[in-house]
């Protein structure tokens, strides 16, 4: 299938086009009530066709063994793991972390990757008889890193739109970067973890394990890393540091992906 027909593909062009005109439409007449238009496409249309994406992938390879389409569940996921997970990390940050120094920075990346495991790991142990598979695990893992990553994009947009005093050009720029780099960053590590997770249960027939803790160990380093480097002012120190931490990111994700195909797909299960 040529990835003009495909379905995520098909969401991103769409979704594209309708940021382009909101953003257009405001331009022309300056009209503030826009603004959240053009902040809530930006913020999610990335995540949203990344997503979509890997439901296709899923559903390929399961094909109906669920007894019913594993839709809802994901967008359940993505709203809660989103909401919670940002929620979580807020109250978690703001109460542990009392300074901007590197060693309270380093705490960031353990706290959020955390906070987005809230609601993929309550579907883990609740639904654990209907969604088994790893591909299973990396989609909801996806899911609820997309839905962090939207919402936190839609926090920065406010603050450059303050800061810039209304800047267009300011909040567009937000948008473009945080929304090339979201799928090589937060998706990219609650998907590693939650796969090793499901495929750590397939594999052994325990919840977590050794090696769940050392993916969990490398998502939040990769996490901090990225903030480290995001501390910098410097070009030079930055664009390289995104480059590096970003291919390494998705490349594991796209390497557990393949992995994940591999595995053999589950026995059809009866619909709840």
């Amino acid at each position: 299938m040529s990835v003009a027909r495909q379905r995520w593909a098909q969401i991103f062009v769409v979704g594209l086009l309708l940021f382009v005109l909101a953003d257009i439409t405001l331009r022309f007449t300056d009209n503030v009530n826009y603004f959240p238009t053009v902040m809530m496409l930006g913020a999610f249309l990335v995540p949203v066709a990344f997503v979509a994406y890997f439901l296709q992938q899923e559903a390929l390879f399961d094909r109906g063994s669920h007894g019913g389409s594993i839709l809802p569940t994901v967008t359940l996921c993505a709203l809660l793991g989103g909401l919670i997970g940002t929620l979580a990390a807020g109250t978690l940050e703001y109460t542990t972390l009392r300074s901007s120094s590197l060693l309270s920075l380093a705490w960031v990346g353990p706290i959020e990757e955390f906070a987005k495991l809230l609601v993929p790991v309550a579907l883990y142990v609740i639904m654990r008889n209907r969604f088994r598979s790893e591909l299973d695990g990396l989609l909801l893992g996806v899911a609820a890193g997309m839905a962090f990553a939207a919402l936190e994009t839609m926090g920065y947009e406010l603050v450059t739109l303050v800061t810039s005093q209304g800047s267009l050009n300011a909040l567009d720029e937000t948008i473009l970067i945080r929304g090339i780099l979201s799928p090589a960053g937060h998706a990219a590590w609650t998907g590693l973890i939650t796969a090793t997770l499901w495929r750590e249960r397939q594999r052994t027939g325990r919840a977590f394990t050794p090696v769940v803790f050392g993916f969990f160990l490398l998502a939040a380093g990769l996490h901090s890393l990225w903030d480290f480097a995001s501390s910098s002012s410097s070009l030079v120190v930055l664009i390289p540091a995104y480059v590096a931490i970003s291919s390494v990111s998705l490349g594991l994700l796209l390497w557990r992906l393949r992995e994940a195909r591999r595995q053999p797909a589950p026995e059809r299960v009866a619909a709840p």
